[in-house]
């Protein structure tokens, strides 16, 4: 006797893998044909409202920008349209606790508030303590290490170990686009080193998708030894970025 298999089938999860599905596709072969494909897949790029703080911003004297160093992703800009933004990242069981690795916890912890309160100038930002409801994860822990195939030589190549990185994720919510970032930074780095680094990679986990060749700007591609505070050329990109259109945060199509 045959046996009857019964498939239950979860939309939202469907709807994901193929968002995920047609970002790999597209990058792997980005012909002309595919790329129409996956635009009627996804939402046709639209312009969302500038926030308050960046729109206030256009009374300050210009002085440059970075934003041709800028890649938009299959989704568009990663900007976000939704705010508060709203950030999760890890504290301590028991933060009053005396001992020298909760110590260490502590000091990771106010460079990440530091970092926060600083782009929260320019971006409305709010920390939530579930992880599962944020739009922006801060984790302290190692960047993992990615080895990688030499197309040259065939060799596999070890690279060094990273101290900060951030990632991002595509997923639906409520039927429109929406993205996810994690940032990792090490727990190794020293105070001004991990303010240095989660004011980096904060930088990218709200849009600046980039890196900067002024050694001055925070998201300049290099690290440096002292510690860089944003500049008005991190906002100036900041800003243009989230005058770009977008296929996040919009419905998809019917």
């Amino acid at each position: 006797m045959q046996k009857q298999i019964k498939y239950k089938f979860n939309l939202k999860i469907l709807l994901n893998c193929l968002v995920i599905a047609l970002a790999i596709l597209l990058i792997i072969t980005p012909s002309s044909a595919l790329e129409k494909d996956v635009e009627k897949s996804l939402p046709s790029l639209q312009i969302h409202p500038l926030p308050t703080p960046l729109k206030e911003w256009e009374n300050q004297p210009y002085s440059g920008d970075y934003f041709e160093q800028i890649q938009p992703s299959v989704g568009g800009y990663l900007l976000w349209s939704e705010f508060p933004i709203k950030i999760y990242f890890d504290r301590p069981d028991n933060p009053d606790d005396t001992a020298a690795t909760t110590r260490r916890f502590n000091q990771w912890v106010n460079a990440v508030e530091q970092s926060i309160n600083e782009w929260n100038n320019y971006l409305p930002i709010t920390e939530i303590y579930r992880a599962e409801l944020a739009d922006i994860i801060i984790e302290r822990s190692e960047p993992p290490i990615e080895p990688k195939i030499d197309p040259e030589t065939g060799q596999m190549q070890i690279p060094r170990a990273k101290t900060a990185q951030t990632r991002y994720e595509f997923y639906i919510k409520n039927k429109k686009l929406s993205h996810k970032m994690i940032i990792q930074i090490s727990p190794r780095l020293s105070a001004i080193a991990t303010l240095s680094a989660v004011r980096h990679e904060l930088g990218h986990g709200l849009g600046i998708w980039g890196h900067s060749l002024d050694e001055n700007d925070v998201l300049y591609w290099s690290q440096v030894s002292a510690s860089i505070p944003i500049s008005a050329r991190d906002i100036n990109t900041l800003k243009k970025i989230y005058e770009q259109p977008t296929r996040l945060g919009w419905p998809l199509p019917n």
